[in-house]
């Protein structure tokens, strides 16, 4: 007797047997995934929930995997098995590496690292190519080692000193400036490392990237909207400390310190959001002209 016949639609079915073992290889990568990184994933939640200046990833990790998710698997996808190793072997050995020194970025990178491998490993380069902006989100969510943090801190907070002790002086407020401390006359601006704008800056650059991933479509765009979110970041600092000056010297004290400065502090944040969001809206807007024409 003939069998059946196969049409082009018709698509064989492995048996399940066959389904389980295929499957195998990667259920138990999954499983030592989740095995190596556990305590290290659990640290960093409680990093985000427990310390403001990195918060903003609790934010950035659910954004990134609902647009991993809407974005689907790239069309023409292919598993890159030797980029996939290569990755979760150099992740492995950080993770190694970052057991043995207790350092906490390097494991958590190593967690980063290890997620790409195993999507390399499914389903290709390509598939992390179509994943950029889920994956730069997730990057950022890492907070960066105090070492580092110490590093950028302090230059952030003696140019916040500086443009703020020159807007005072524009004002016609005396003003002596000590690195991070400005002297006015009754009182004293400590510019600390939690004015630094450190946090600010993360955050906006973590919205520019969002922004421009999402309404522009030319990279050097993009690139320019970043820069803008770091010049709007320390611009809006050091206006910051400006304002906290003027506050102390002509109305009360008590303006630089508890509700009214933090109040102050999100305020002025609400309005480098708004920079950044009618900078996006500019670009957008500008961008249709540019590709027509080269078109």
């Amino acid at each position: 007797m003939a069998g059946p016949e196969l049409t082009a639609n018709t698509i064989p079915e492995l048996p399940p047997l066959s389904r389980a073992r295929g499957r195998a290889p990667l259920l138990a990568a999954l499983a030592a995934y989740a095995v190596l990184f556990a305590p290290t994933a659990a640290g960093l939640v409680s990093q985000w929930w427990s310390d403001p200046d990195v918060g903003h990833g609790l934010l950035l990790v659910p954004v990134a995997l609902w647009m991993a998710w809407r974005a689907g698997i790239a069309p023409g996808a292919r598993p890159d098995q030797g980029v996939g190793v290569f990755l979760l072997v150099v992740a492995v050995l950080l993770r190694v590496a970052g057991s043995l020194a207790a350092e906490l970025f390097t494991q958590r990178l190593a967690m980063f690292l290890a997620g790409c491998g195993l999507v390399a490993y499914v389903a290709g380069w390509r598939q992390l190519l179509r994943w950029w902006l889920p994956v730069a989100l997730l990057a950022l969510s890492i907070p960066l080692p105090a070492v580092l943090l110490d590093q950028l801190a302090l230059p952030l907070q003696l140019q916040a000193s500086r443009m703020g002790a020159a807007l005072l002086q524009w004002r016609d407020v005396p003003v002596l400036l000590a690195g991070n401390v400005i002297n006015i006359p009754g009182h004293q601006l400590f510019v600390t490392e939690a004015c630094s704008g450190l946090r600010s800056l993360v955050a906006l650059l973590s919205m520019g990237l969002l922004l421009g991933g999402l309404w522009l479509r030319s990279p050097s765009s993009r690139a320019v909207l970043l820069a803008l979110a770091v010049v709007v970041a320390i611009g809006v600092n050091g206006i910051r400390v400006f304002l906290t000056g003027f506050l102390v010297y002509f109305v009360s004290p008590e303006m630089g310190e508890g509700f009214m400065h933090t109040t102050e502090g999100w305020l002025l944040f609400v309005v480098s959001l708004g920079t950044l969001g009618l900078a996006t809206w500019a670009m957008s807007a500008l961008e249709p002209e540019r590709f027509a024409t080269r078109g």
